[in-house]
């Protein structure tokens, strides 16, 4: 039977592909699109994918016409002849093995230069970080100021980062969208990645991924990346560098005990300013809550909310509390930080984490909690740290966020994993709030 061709059809189809692909056109900014020049990374990346689209578009076309006008040229038509069977073409033959060799080389090119480039090693004043994976967490240190922290990254424009990646459980694989690169964090192996955030880029948020499937909240797996100006970096590393320091000191005269300077709290932070106290022997400085006069000023700084709510608002998490969970939220208003830090120190806390400048509480399980309270986020980014959030986290980690490897510490409560009621050592919703004001006190 011989076919019939159809213009109506054909044209109907074309009419949908387009409208398709108008359509797709018309989507608005996308917060995790990797089409852009953040990073010298992103750039190299780039430009490969530019090439390789556009020597791609061409094979296509080139193809495309071809069969297009094959099957038109040497369509069956009623009588035709049978075609005369030939043997081949040696000279096409060799064409189309030709012209495919070479647009592979023009590929390979570029891609093989790109590969070198950013597998080499980073350059020797980069800003070391080691990134290490959690189930389901990130942990992030900075070797060269002495500061840990947890699920948001601080990084100076201008600036190379040289990421170490590591796992202490299973696979996992750093991924930061806009800025760049996605690399696994690999059991018993480093991994390295660094670029350079563009000097011209502000101080603005990003949202990171864990890009390698790692259990059952791997979707949850998320944190928060900074780009700061490099003076603002300075002032959140001076800031990080100090200890926690609780209860706060009696506030002690510049001339008497050293230089004392107002440290202000980061905006939206929710606290009182607090006066960093330097003593002439060098040591850690002390926080109290006076306003003394100040001398040299010690900035305490975080990204600003205020940006991060009106610039950057698909960063701020959206995670809902689930609804079989219960929690007095009215004793948050009387939550007394001092009770917080003694339940606090006689818990099981700290077994699990680490504030620096407090006796017996150095643990490495858990995120680092030495200034949880200029953190907005909790659960591995995926709630804000707001006192609510934080109280029922405290209360039934493992129903807040499947998988948590945090205990259930609520009094009376039944762990998931124990099976067992939780009576000795449990928390009442009291004690969450007391110790709940004790975390956010860490600035």
């Amino acid at each position: 039977m011989v076919g019939t061709f159809r213009p109506r059809r054909l044209a109907s189809a074309a009419l949908l592909g387009a409208l398709a692909l108008g359509l797709a056109a018309c989507g608005g900014e996308y917060p995790n699109s990797t089409f852009n020049h953040n990073t010298d990374f992103n750039a190299d990346i780039d430009a490969l994918w530019d090439k390789l689209l556009f020597w791609g578009t061409i094979v296509f076309i080139g193809v495309e016409a071809g069969l297009v006008y094959t099957i038109f040229r040497f369509r069956r038509r009623p009588g035709g002849a049978t075609p005369k069977q030939v043997h081949g073409n040696t000279a096409l033959e060799i064409t189309w093995t030709a012209i495919p060799a070479v647009i592979l080389i023009l590929i390979a090119i570029p891609t093989v230069r790109t590969i070198f480039k950013t597998q080499a090693k980073a350059a020797p004043d980069a800003l070391q970080v080691e990134v290490i994976g959690h189930q389901w967490w990130w942990e992030f240190r900075y070797p060269q100021y002495g500061i840990t922290t947890a699920n948001e990254l601080y990084l100076p424009n201008g600036r190379t980062v040289n990421f170490q990646l590591k796992t202490v459980d299973v696979l996992h694989s750093f991924w930061i969208p806009q800025m760049g690169g996605k690399r696994d964090l690999i059991s018993n192996r480093t991994n390295y990645l660094w670029f350079t955030p563009n000097k011209d880029l502000g101080t603005k948020a990003w949202n990171g991924f864990c890009a390698e499937f790692c259990g059952p909240s791997h979707a949850n797996m998320k944190f928060r990346a900074y780009t700061v100006t490099p003076q603002e970096f300075e002032q959140w590393t001076a800031h990080q560098k100090q200890p926690a320091i609780f209860p706060a000191l009696a506030a002690a005269p510049a001339s008497a005990a050293g230089t004392a300077a107002v440290a202000p709290v980061p905006s939206g932070a929710g606290a009182t300013p607090v006066v960093l106290v330097a003593n002439q022997a060098g040591g850690p400085a002390a926080a109290t809550d006076s306003a003394a006069p100040a001398a040299a000023p010690v900035p305490v700084w975080a990204f600003p909310r205020e940006k991060l709510e009106s610039e950057f608002g698909y960063t701020i998490p959206t995670a809902k509390i689930p609804a079989l969970l219960s929690y007095d939220e009215s004793l948050l208003a009387t939550g007394d930080a001092a009770r917080g830090k003694d339940l606090y120190s006689k818990s099981s806390c700290i077994g699990c984490h680490a504030i620096a400048g407090t006796p017996f509480n150095m643990a490495a399980v858990g995120p680092n909690l030495t200034h949880v309270g200029t953190r907005y986020t909790i659960a591995g980014g995926l709630y804000p740290n707001d006192a609510k959030h934080l109280a029922y986290w405290i209360k039934n980690a493992p129903a807040m966020k499947p998988g948590s490897l945090m205990p259930t510490l609520g009094k009376g409560l039944t762990d998931p994993k124990t099976k067992m009621v939780v009576n000795v050592g449990g928390l009442s919703d009291a004690d969450i709030a007391d110790i709940v004001a004790y975390l956010q006190a860490l600035k």
